[in-house]
C-alpha cells in the first residue's frame, strides 16, 4: 500500500479516489502556525449549512477551534447563507459544535492547556457524505520563524529548477 503526499489531494470541489470532497481549506494555517498534531472531526451542521458547504460555499480563514464545558466548538467559520433557502436560513457565523469521542477531547484540552499551543481548523469536507473538519494543535510562529520558511521554499525551488534543467 503506497503511502499518500501529506498535502497533496484533489483539487477544491473534486472528490478524490478515497471519497472525499474539500470544500474548503485554511492556506494560511500553515503559513501562521507550525501543525503538531491532526485531529479528524464531525461537525453539528443545519440542513440549509449542508446545502451551503455541497455547493463549495465556506471560509476558515478567521476560524478557531475552542474547548468550552468539555466540548469543542468552531467559532469563525463562515458559511454563507444558501440563497434558495427562505426564511429558515441559517446565521452565517455562528459556533458550531465538533463531535469528537471524550478520550479525545481531553487529550486535546491536556494538549492546549500548554503554553502557545492552540486548536487551528485547516480544511473542511465531505467523507462518504459526511461533513468533517481537519483540526490541528498548533504553535503560533514568529516573524522570524516565518521568513526562515521561505528561504527554506526558495532554496528547494532553485534546487528543483536547477534539477530540471539538467
Amino acid at each position: 500500500m503506497a503511502k499518500k503526499d501529506a498535502g497533496k489531494s484533489a483539487p477544491k470541489g473534486k472528490p478524490d479516489p478515497d471519497g472525499i470532497k474539500i470544500v474548503a481549506r485554511n492556506r494560511r494555517a500553515r503559513y501562521d502556525f507550525d501543525l503538531i498534531e491532526k485531529v479528524e472531526a464531525g461537525i453539528v451542521l443545519t440542513g440549509t449549512e449542508v446545502k451551503s458547504l455541497r455547493n463549495g460555499k465556506a471560509n476558515l480563514e478567521d476560524a478557531y477551534a475552542e474547548i468550552n464545558r468539555g466540548e469543542v466548538w468552531l467559532n469563525g467559520c463562515d458559511i454563507p447563507e444558501y440563497l434558495q433557502a427562505n426564511r429558515m436560513n441559517h446565521v452565517p457565523k455562528r459556533s458550531r459544535k465538533l463531535l469528537l469521542h471524550r478520550s479525545e477531547i481531553e487529550k486535546l484540552g491536556s494538549r492546549t492547556s500548554e503554553r502557545g499551543l492552540t486548536l487551528i481548523p485547516v480544511a473542511i469536507y465531505f467523507r462518504k457524505g459526511m461533513a468533517k473538519v481537519e483540526i490541528f494543535i498548533a504553535k503560533g510562529r514568529k516573524t522570524f520563524d516565518k521568513r526562515e520558511s521561505v528561504k527554506k521554499k526558495e532554496a528547494k525551488r532553485d534546487m528543483d529548477r536547477a534539477l530540471r534543467r539538467n
